[in-house]
């Protein structure tokens, strides 16, 4: 499992690359704010992350980082080749990508 930064997530979202975001916070937290490009690690998602061809690039988010790691390393146990981590989670990218983001 790599680390990716916010902003090379912010230059990936830019590029239009395929890829999946999964952002692993609670449904409170993501009304806060969240990424347009995340999906809701939910029920649906988490079926669909199972589907997935174990080469696709999956990201995963949260609001620091811990819980993301652990999706992250999760999913890396079962057998995905391209797990990546957001270090900082969606703060990281407040901080550093999109001040205009809300911070909690």
């Amino acid at each position: 499992m790599k680390q990716i930064g916010p902003r090379d997530l912010k230059a990936l979202i830019d590029a239009g690359k395929p890829f999946e975001l999964f952002d692993v916070r609670s449904p409170e937290e993501r009304t806060i704010v969240k990424l347009d490009q995340a999906q809701h690690f939910d029920q649906a998602a988490q079926e669909k992350l199972a589907s997935l061809d174990k080469n696709t690039p999956i990201y995963f988010s949260c609001h620091h980082g811990g819980r993301s790691q652990q999706a992250a390393e999760h999913y890396l146990r079962q057998g995905f080749k391209h797990v990546f981590n957001v270090a900082g989670g969606i703060e990281a990218y407040a901080v550093e990508v999109d001040p205009e983001l809300a911070r909690y």
